[in-house]
């Protein structure tokens, strides 16, 4: 019984508190438990504050009492990940550079906005040093793994906040993605992970990626990741990127389905090499759409792989990130982000202008495409989860992790929501995804493509056996 309290989805949650069935503690303590049982195999957590998440609990027990919850989400488990400022909680980044005694007293946007919503906030999650790679593993807290395959790996950077969601160790959680480090892992483990259109979430202080890097939701279910992101996006005067507020209820437009809309199928968006397995279950979620009545015509964009054009704005990220480092810092920094920040260091200011103009044209060749498909239907990885504390598969040797996330990257480049969503499994019992693109600002309509897939399968209700 109280696994299926950790395994069920939040809007069921909020449904049994509303109902008087169900208390956020004892939620709460059934995720503790769990925690405390499986946390140590899968390294989602860095930081779990049994107190502090009892304290937000019983908080919310008493309003949902008193019949006065504080919105749709009260009482929801949440984690934070741990390169987001969480008030009282040392935000370490993956990195032993930074002084854990410090002031902690800020809480990040996406933080203040989860705890205004009532959230029990059950601590923060594992991520690589500063973000920078597609795994989940850091010189500070080790290696993170998946929870269908303890020997592989649940993706990253929000690798932590992926295997805690997959495992049933916390509803919600706040995931980064500056390259695809929310769908990576999502993909990965078999859980619905959105990047939002870049601003929809209010972030600060930016990222050092800059403007590829987005925040968003990582949960359970398609209608959870439209309940978080109506909280998340909720406005914020410290981000100066930040769309304008509109109070729009994600989770109401769900049930439209897709009959009628156009959708671009494209299994390897001109240039990518995909898994066989990966490509023949997209393949059948593609055919799905179109019984499902959505147009879905075979057609990949028409343009070229960006790799170049990502690296140069990610290395000069990697740069930006690590630039005020003495030293004895680098010393302790993961030897993968240093050689990044030295490809950053190289890079010219013709180099990236030439960078910048070509992310542009990317992004005009997108909203061109938009005009005739309402969304993109591509794989989420070109390849499966592989051995964990690696950078990239044993048959790509030492490639750069950008080398098997051919799906991801161009749109961090062109800031266009994409959502990862579980569409099978391997023969070998691995998660496989299947990634939704939209135009610009229209996460909406990603979340109700992939709400319709959700309801037309079962694959977001399997559970890993831990």
């Amino acid at each position: 019984m109280s696994d299926d309290l950790c395994f069920a989805s939040a809007a069921d949650l909020v449904d049994a508190y509303r109902g008087r069935s169900l208390s956020p503690v004892e939620v709460t303590q059934a995720l503790l438990t769990r925690i405390a049982a499986v946390n140590p195999k899968v390294n989602a957590y860095c930081l779990v504050d049994e107190e502090s998440a009892l304290r937000d609990a019983q908080a919310s027990e008493a309003r949902w009492q008193a019949g006065k919850p504080l919105g749709p989400v009260d009482g929801v488990p949440a984690s934070i990940k741990d390169i987001i400022l969480t008030r009282g909680w040392p935000t370490l980044r993956g990195s032993k550079t930074v002084d854990p005694n410090q002031s902690w007293t800020e809480d990040a946007p996406v933080t203040a906005r989860l705890r205004e919503a009532g959230c029990v906030i059950l601590g923060k999650t594992t991520s690589p040093e500063m973000g920078w790679k597609g795994v989940t593993d850091s010189p500070l807290t080790g290696i993170t793994r998946n929870p269908w395959n303890l020997d592989t790996t649940p993706g990253g950077s929000s690798g932590g906040a992926s295997a805690q969601v997959a495992a049933g160790l916390g509803q919600f959680a706040v995931g980064t993605d500056g390259g695809g480090s929310i769908r990576i892992p999502a993909g990965f483990t078999g859980i619905p992970g959105l990047k939002p259109s870049f601003g929809r979430v209010p972030a600060a202080p930016l990222s050092p990626f800059g403007t590829v890097a987005h925040l968003g939701p990582m949960t359970r279910t398609v209608r959870d990741a439209a309940l978080m992101l109506r909280e998340m996006a909720k406005p914020d005067a410290r981000d100066w990127f930040a769309l304008p507020y509109a109070d729009t209820d994600y989770a109401a437009a769900l049930p439209a389905g897709v009959k009628g809309l156009k959708i671009a199928y494209s299994p390897t968006l001109g240039y990518a090499k995909v898994d066989p397995e990966i490509a023949a279950v997209v393949d059948v979620a593609a055919k799905l759409f179109a019984d499902l009545g959505a147009v879905v015509e075979r057609v990949d964009p028409g343009f070229d792989d960006p790799v170049d054009v990502f690296h140069t704005h990610w290395f000069a990220g990697a740069y930006n990130a690590l630039m005020a480092l003495t030293p004895e810092q680098f010393r302790l920094v993961d030897p993968g982000l240093v050689q990044t920040f030295e490809r950053g260091a190289a890079i010219t200011l013709q180099q990236y202008l030439q960078a910048a103009n070509a992310r542009g044209a990317l992004g005009v060749r997108m909203k061109r495409f938009h005009e005739t498909y309402d969304l993109l239907l591509t794989p989420s990885l070109a390849v499966l989860a592989f051995t964990a504390g690696r950078l990239a598969p044993e048959n790509m040797g030492d490639a750069y992790w950008t080398a098997w996330t051919p799906f991801s990257y161009p749109f961090n480049l062109t800031q266009q929501p994409a959502m990862s969503v579980p569409c099978g499994f391997s023969q070998s019992g691995l998660p496989i995804g299947l990634q939704l693109v939209g135009p610009m600002h229209r996460d909406d309509l990603v979340l109700r493509a992939a709400a319709a897939y959700e309801a037309a399968t079962d694959w977001h209700r399997r559970r890993p056996a831990l």
